[in-house]
Parts: C-alpha cells; sequence; structure tokens
C-alpha cells in the first residue's frame, strides 16, 4: 500500500470519527483493509451501546470477521484514527491482522509505543508491521475540537 492509499483510508476512518463525534462519542475511527478493498468500516460506540469494549477496532474487528466468515484476519491492514489501547491491540493480535496504520499518537493509553510497546512483543501473539503518525495533526485536531467542546 503506498501512501496515496493509506492517505486516502485515513481520510475514511476521519470520516467514521468524524460520526463519532456528532453522537458524542470520543471520535476515534477505523477500518479494515485487505486487497486494496475495504471489508469494514466502524467508529467508537461507547457511550451508546453502554458497553466500555465497544471501541471502533473492536467494533471493526468483528464486523470484518463476519464478513469475512473467519476470525484470522491475516493480510488485512487496519486504519484507525488513533493508536490502539492495550484493550484493543489484544485483539488486533489475536485476530492476527498484519498491519496497523495509524494517526494520532495516544500518550495516556497507547500500546504501539506510546506508553506501552506491545505491538512487537513476540509473547503475546503475532507482531503487525506498524506505520504511525499517518495524518496525525488531522487526527488531532478532530480529537482536540472533541475535548474542547464538551469542556466548555
Amino acid at each position: 500500500m503506498d501512501s496515496t492509499q493509506i492517505n486516502h483510508y485515513m481520510e475514511i476512518a476521519l470520516s467514521e470519527a468524524a460520526k463519532a463525534a456528532e453522537s458524542g462519542e470520543v471520535p476515534v475511527g477505523a477500518l479494515i483493509v485487505r486487497d486494496n478493498q475495504i471489508i469494514a468500516k466502524a467508529h467508537n460506540q461507547i457511550e451508546m451501546l453502554n458497553d466500555s469494549t465497544s471501541h471502533a477496532e473492536i467494533l471493526v474487528i468483528k464486523e470484518a470477521s463476519k464478513k469475512l466468515n473467519n476470525w484470522r484476519l491475516n493480510g488485512c491492514t487496519l486504519v484507525c484514527t488513533l493508536e490502539p489501547c492495550t484493550m484493543c491491540l489484544g485483539a488486533i493480535k489475536q485476530s492476527r491482522i498484519s498491519t496497523i496504520v495509524f494517526g494520532a499518537k495516544d500518550p495516556r493509553f497507547g500500546a504501539c509505543g506510546s506508553l506501552y510497546d506491545l505491538a512487537k512483543n513476540p509473547s503475546n501473539g503475532s507482531v503487525p508491521e506498524i506505520f504511525s503518525d499517518v495524518m496525525a495533526e488531522d487526527c488531532k485536531k478532530l480529537m482536540q475540537e472533541f475535548f474542547r467542546k464538551i469542556r466548555n
């Protein structure tokens, strides 16, 4: 996947994140791609579903697994606007996603190098390839605007 394609997919993830913000959710969006085809898209739905595990990454993994009729997502790329947390990274590794592309780093909860660096640990599952800081400023701006609105 070249940088033009990666940016295109991140724009779609940002669109999903904007949907989350519109419904009062922390604006995180994600999608799963295989062979340059979007398999699934999702955004945070924690508040809507009253479920702390309804992060965009978890929801998109469930949807992709359902569509592919397989829990193993080898050869898939997960594109997400925010660095995955430990819970989401665990699901990513268990589902054997090959590549993670994320936008903004998450110094509070990030598990791909910001707070923890669990993605590269082979003892806890597969080791996905990681691309960070993709359209990071756009991803950060969406988060900052969301939190500015709810604090005012």
